[in-house]
């Protein structure tokens, strides 16, 4: 089992796929690191070499942010914009949506589950 970025990396899968385990590499920048070390793309990781898993490595650390640090920036980020006071910030702290959904109905997943209010009855137009 490979480890590139703190992450183990699933064995039978192809490349591609695998390098998306990471936090912070979609498809796109999958293929780009394919491109770069010259793997074909229907190579697996069980048949990688260990020079080519250490090229891959190294292309992630140079050429990416991944893992923790992006977590890490994303959150101070967050963070920024609630000490800002900004609407974003408002909702990120009150969490509700932040991009302009509507919360009447849905928005559960950023709710969380229903609160019933005792009492409250529904009125009819």
């Amino acid at each position: 089992m490979a480890r590139i970025a703190g992450v183990n990396i699933p064995t039978n899968k192809r490349v591609v796929i695998a390098l998306q385990y990471i936090h912070g590499i979609g498809q796109k920048n999958a293929k780009d690191i394919m491109a770069k070390v010259n793997l074909p793309e229907e190579r697996r990781v069980s048949q990688l070499t260990d020079a080519e898993v250490l090229q891959i490595r190294e292309i992630i650390d140079r050429d990416y942010q991944v893992e923790g640090d992006l977590r890490r920036d994303t959150a101070v980020n967050i963070k920024r914009l609630m000490d800002l006071g900004c609407y974003r910030g408002l909702r990120h702290r009150k969490g509700l949506p932040v991009r302009g959904q509507r919360t009447h109905t849905n928005a559960r997943t950023r709710k969380g589950p229903v609160k019933t209010v005792a009492g409250k009855k529904k009125t009819t137009v």
